[in-house]
């Protein structure tokens, strides 16, 4: 039986998991994988890559898809409090599951046009968003929130871990959407609504998701609630799973860095949304490196991220505030901040070698990376299972002028009387 392979890249640039260059003909494989061509391969697609970089596909690892709704509004410069009361809850209490097809598909867009074909989400209608994001034929850990307190789309934890069950009981491991139990936090979600969310997440083998330590005040209602601080007090009450994403996890001492570690738990350094929420500091890299602790990074919801859903954008500021915050200038080059938001990814991106952000390539051709990471480049080509979800600049799976028409007229309605 012959082999056919998605596409054969010709006389290209391609780095592997690595980071290792490669220069060449090569083949992007359905599976994933990829190999030197030798030219006479069975292909669906031959691609002249003399002016593009493939890489691995980008992943974002903690955001909030739908509140596209409420990127770049009239609350910037708002403190968090204000932030929240004044424009999030007042929009969220209107939410219904047409916008959040209408938020989830327009992040859908942004996603894939930035090279960006996996995102963690954690927002209300999980289904909804799931089904968006699996006709956009990228890949997502949808979460659905579970609390006690701010839940537009169920009347209680109860129903919304209900709902959770169904979906996590049909899916298969091999869908590209897979979803999660993502309790909110500490201090909108009661000990019985955590611990029955992880009991859920043993049962159904998925996974938890939960802001921990994103603020000074957190961690300090925490400890007068509890006389411990958030990790230590999830660890107490037997919450976390092999897996669990802890989004922020910035206000941390070094023994809840270690038990992260002893749970298997990955921390998300979302560095965009705690400067512009003021929240008073970010994930501090090399003590959890210290400790072995899984580090990937998000850009938060685009309504707190100041970047959108650019996590391109999000590994230059993560690396500069790394550097910044322990006056340290070797800490995430551009080779390491990259595997970071690649890692694990089985899909393909071809970038831009001609966009202007992407010179001078250096004397030997070595500055690829640091070129892309720090100054950006135009994603032309996305392959998601061997299926090309975006090519030559133009998103296949999605109509994202309609979508962004349709993003335009929903804001309207959704901040009616609000903005």
């Amino acid at each position: 039986m012959t082999t056919e392979y998605a596409a054969r890249y010709t006389n290209t640039v391609l780095y592997d998991d690595a980071g290792h260059k490669h220069l060449g003909d090569f083949l992007i494989h359905d599976n994933g994988a990829w190999s030197v061509s030798n030219g006479d391969e069975d292909v669906r697609h031959v691609i002249d890559g003399s002016d593009k970089l493939l890489t691995r596909s980008l992943q974002n690892w903690h955001t909030h898809l739908a509140m596209q709704l409420n990127a770049r509004d009239f609350s910037d410069g708002f403190t968090l409090e204000r932030w929240l009361n004044e424009a999030i809850f007042p929009t969220e209490s209107r939410l219904n599951p047409e916008y959040v097809r209408v938020g989830s598909t327009a992040a859908a867009c942004e996603l894939i046009a930035t090279g960006c074909s996996f995102a963690a989400d954690m927002y209300f209608y999980p289904a909804i968003t799931g089904q968006v994001i699996n006709d956009a034929g990228i890949r997502g850990l949808v979460g659905g929130p579970v609390s006690d307190f701010a839940l537009p789309s169920h009347p209680d934890a109860k129903s919304a871990l209900d709902e959770l069950d169904s979906l996590l009981r049909k899916q298969k491991l091999s869908d590209r959407i897979q979803y999660a139990i993502a309790t909110h936090s500490v201090y909108l979600c009661s000990e019985e609504t955590l611990v029955r969310a992880s009991e859920l997440a043993q049962k159904r083998n998925g996974r938890l998701h939960i802001h921990v330590s994103e603020t000074r005040k957190e961690i300090a209602d925490c400890y007068d609630k509890t006389g411990k601080y958030p990790v230590e007090y999830l660890d107490s009450i037997g919450f976390f799973k092999p897996g669990t994403i802890c989004a922020h996890a910035s206000w941390v001492k070094k023994n809840e860095i270690r038990l992260l570690k002893k749970h298997g738990a990955t921390a998300v350094h979302c560095p965009s949304s705690n400067m512009k929420l003021a929240c008073g500091g970010t994930l501090s890299l090399p003590a959890y490196k210290a400790e072995g602790v899984d580090v990937r990074i998000g850009t938060d919801g685009a309504a707190s991220s100041g970047n959108g859903l650019d996590i391109l954008a999000e590994a230059r500021t993560a690396a500069l505030v790394q550097r910044h915050d322990h006056w340290d200038a070797t800490l995430l080059p551009a080779k390491d901040v990259f595997q970071m938001v690649t890692k694990g990814s089985k899909d393909w991106v071809a970038w831009d070698l001609d966009d202007r952000r992407m010179f001078p390539r250096g004397r030997s051709n070595n500055r690829h990376l640091a070129n892309l990471v720090f100054n950006g480049a135009r994603c032309l080509d996305m392959w998601v299972d061997g299926a090309a979800v975006r090519m030559n600049g133009k998103t296949t799976t999605l109509d994202e002028k309609l979508a962004l028409q349709e993003l335009n007229a929903s804001v309207e309605s959704y901040y009616d009387g609000i903005e």
